[in-house]
């Protein structure tokens, strides 16, 4: 069973949007303001969020950035037409995706799907290698059972190697990952300094790392397949 989190404080179109996506496999629970969103977030764990940006007691970009400080469950923004400025910072901030108000009901239920589909389809959160653990949706890292604090920046870079094990990442292709707001602005050096502090932080011996392994000439490789 899907359970989706709806946070719109119109009760007619929150109702509407209800009718159109719930099914036998998919449930709804209904929020009308920030409050009632914080609580039920708080309170159970969800598989897509559907966010409205203006609530009654507050914009709904608020929870959007407190819940991607620590989650990234999908999550579609409903806005206003006339307002881009909302969808713009709402994409910035890591929504997956917007719809504009009035909208379709058929083509809200279709995104719906769209983002369930990806998250089945999705790389495992949490996975295990020898004495690692690392749940990228919980932002949780323990290496032999003891955490493992990582910046933002250390864990997409972390991210992008394990799924991709055993395979090599470009210089250029992880900067285009990691710094997605204005890549081509990044300092060559500040890959190679993440790097360093997540050999630091994970490596029995960073000068001789197992696992963060430098391909020369071309970028960098998580030399372990098996997990």
């Amino acid at each position: 069973m899907k359970e989706i989190l709806l946070i719109e404080d119109d009760k007619a179109l929150s109702m509407g949007i209800c009718l159109a996506i719930r099914t036998e496999e998919i449930r709804v629970r209904q929020c009308f303001d920030l409050h009632g969103a914080k609580e039920q977030w708080g309170s159970k764990k969800f598989d897509l969020l559907i966010l409205d940006i203006n609530l009654p007691d507050g914009n709904g970009l608020e929870l959007l950035k407190e819940i991607r400080n620590g989650s990234a469950i999908p999550l579609i923004i409903l806005t206003a037409n006339d307002m881009e400025t909302d969808i713009v910072a709402g994409l910035e901030m890591g929504a997956d995706d917007y719809v504009t108000k009035p909208f379709s009901l058929a083509v809200l239920r279709a995104r719906v799907n769209a983002q369930l589909r990806k998250k089945s389809q999705a790389f495992p959160a949490r996975t295990e290698i020898g004495s690692y653990v690392f749940d990228f949706d919980r932002m949780e890292y323990y290496k032999d059972k003891v955490s493992v604090e990582l910046s933002k920046t250390e864990q997409k870079l972390l991210r992008c190697l394990v799924e991709n094990r055993g395979i090599t990442l470009a210089r250029e292709t992880l900067i285009d990952r990691i710094w997605t707001n204005g890549s081509e602005y990044v300092d060559e050096n500040a890959l190679s300094v993440s790097v360093k502090r997540l050999r630091d932080k994970l490596e029995e011996n960073p000068a001789m790392p197992k696992y963060i392994k430098t391909v020369y000439g071309i970028g960098y490789t998580w030399a372990v397949k098996e997990g």
